[in-house]
């Protein structure tokens, strides 16, 4: 498995497998980010979301909806997209750094909680799922 950084990035696709794209962590920005590389666009979530989606779904304690969509587009209630934007989670707003970029966190981030081994995902054509694992 690649190291996750700029230089060995994961190469992963989305939960679908319908699209490629790599994802690595960079401690130098500011604040720290998870990028997702796809295709020529950079997408990038505040680096501590790793830990905050998987303390979620441990809390959870089973499935939960990716929901998956852009920014402009309203998440599914209930949905890691939902939690990801909500004044609730623990950054009290929106994991995405970069305004018109900020949604598809249940598309990008749950295939690296994967790849890590803290997070089954779904891997079906529409509405997956993930779950931790402790």
């Amino acid at each position: 498995m690649n190291t996750g950084t700029k230089d060995d990035p994961w190469a992963l696709t989305t939960p679908p497998g319908s699209s490629a794209f790599t994802a690595w962590r960079d401690p130098s920005l500011d604040p720290p980010a998870l990028v997702a590389q796809v295709g020529g666009t950079q997408v990038r979530y505040q680096l501590r979301c790793i830990e905050d989606l998987h303390a979620m779904l441990v809390s959870a304690g089973d499935w939960v909806a990716l929901g998956g969509t852009d920014e402009q587009k309203v998440a599914p209630e209930g949905s890691v997209e939902a939690w990801a934007r909500s004044e609730e989670n623990p950054v009290g707003g929106w994991y995405g750094l970069k305004k018109g970029l900020r949604g598809r966190f249940g598309v990008y981030v749950p295939p690296v909680l994967e790849a890590l081994g803290l997070a089954e995902v779904e891997h079906n054509p529409r509405n997956n799922r993930m779950r931790a694992i402790r």
